[in-house]
Parts: C-alpha cells; sequence; structure tokens
C-alpha cells in the first residue's frame, strides 16, 4: 500500500472512530422520558473573555436546538457556570448571547456560582425538582460524565434523563478523535457501567447512528496496489 492510501486510511479510521466513541457517550445514561415539562442544562466553558467564546456559543447554538418545539412552553433553559475564566459568570455570558445574538425568548435560568461540573450539578438540581424530562447539554464526554454525576447525588432524578441534541454526525468531525481521546481521561473516574450506552443494535432500531465501513472502502485501495 502507498504512503498516502496509508495516510489517508488511518485519517478516515481516525474520523469514524471520534464519530463512534462520540455517538456511544451522547447515548450512555438517558432513557425515552416522558411528561410534558423539561429543563435543558447548558454547562459552561471557561471563558475569559467579555463574550461568550466559540465553545459556549456552540454549547448555547445546541442548547436551543434541544428545545423541542411541541413543549417549548414547558421548558426552561438553565445556563450553568461561575465566573471560572473571567470576571463575569459563564452562565451569564451564555445567556446574553442567547437573548441578544440569537433571540431566544423562552425561560431561562442561570446559576452562576459553580466552578467544577460537580458543582454545575449540585447546584442546578433544586431547579429540576420539578420537571418531567432533563437535557444536559456539553460536548458528548462532558455531558455524559455530569450525567453520571446526576446519578450518583440523585439517583430518583436520573431516571429523568433524556438526550440533548449535542451531538450529530459530522459536526465537529475533525475535531472528534481528540474530543474522544480527551474524553477517556475525562472521563476515567467513572465506572463502566455509566460510560455505555444500551445495546448498539437496540439503540439502532430506535433511530441511532450505526457506523458504516463504506468510508474506509471508498479510500481503500485495490488489491493490486497492496504489498504482500
Amino acid at each position: 500500500m502507498k504512503n498516502w492510501a496509508r495516510v489517508a486510511v488511518a485519517g478516515a479510521a481516525a474520523l469514524v472512530w471520534g464519530e463512534w466513541v462520540n455517538w456511544r457517550w451522547s447515548r450512555a445514561l438517558v432513557g425515552d422520558g416522558g411528561g410534558t415539562s423539561e429543563a435543558v442544562v447548558v454547562l459552561g466553558y471557561r471563558n475569559p473573555e467579555p463574550t461568550a467564546n466559540f465553545i459556549n456559543r456552540w454549547r448555547v447554538r445546541a442548547a436551543l436546538r434541544s428545545v423541542v418545539t411541541d413543549r417549548a412552553s414547558d421548558t426552561r433553559v438553565i445556563f450553568c457556570g461561575g465566573p471560572v475564566g473571567g470576571c463575569a459568570p459563564e452562565a451569564r455570558l451564555m445567556a446574553r448571547y442567547a437573548t441578544s445574538v440569537l433571540g431566544f425568548e423562552g425561560t431561562m435560568l442561570l446559576e452562576e456560582e459553580s466552578t467544577t461540573t460537580w458543582e454545575n450539578i449540585t447546584n442546578v438540581i433544586p431547579l429540576l425538582e420539578d420537571v418531567d424530562r432533563i437535557k444536559i447539554v456539553s460536548q458528548p464526554a462532558h455531558a455524559l460524565k455530569a450525567r453520571a454525576y446526576v446519578r450518583r447525588q440523585r439517583p430518583d432524578l436520573a431516571q429523568r434523563l433524556v438526550r440533548a441534541d449535542d451531538y450529530r454526525v459530522g459536526e465537529w468531525t475533525f475535531g472528534k478523535p481528540l474530543l474522544a481521546l480527551y474524553g477517556f481521561w475525562s472521563l476515567r473516574g467513572l465506572r463502566a457501567t455509566e460510560r455505555m450506552p444500551p445495546p448498539v443494535m437496540e439503540s439502532a432500531r430506535q433511530g441511532g447512528f450505526v457506523m458504516s465501513a463504506r468510508i474506509l472502502q471508498r479510500i481503500r485501495p485495490a488489491p493490486s496496489d497492496e504489498r504482500s
């Protein structure tokens, strides 16, 4: 196999692996949920700038697209994060972006004291007691860690966790391998049962994402190009 072909196959494999790992994390520790009211919890990222940075802006957009239209009147969006990287709380910067830039006019709450993911969950729990469905928005590994913390702190509320729209195939494609590597490091404290989604085929039948080898097949050279 020629060097360029090896590089192409390795690159494609890394992209597929990154998609697959993040997809699995996005489906761990969530259920189907029921009821009419829901909370969308948005976790902040260190933000030294006076306005929401790139990652926090993406998280706000993912949160707003996670709001189900026919439940919008019963949905609250909760922005979480204290002044970790700068003077202004992350929650306030994200809320400002949601309203002034994206035009969000729904119910919005701010949790402006937390400085860690564990504190995010501890401080937001009082705002979740009366909702039927809970969505946590961040990059997949971070959101999974937060869901695991809900499960540890309040197992009863963990039964209300459902998927947010913070994972999409093809979004962050070239960054997902790096996000996966960092995710494995950040999730090292979780038990194996906390990191695993439902059985893959069951998730696929419910509309989940199933990885295909076709990407690799398109790139892999013909047998005549390979050396024994």
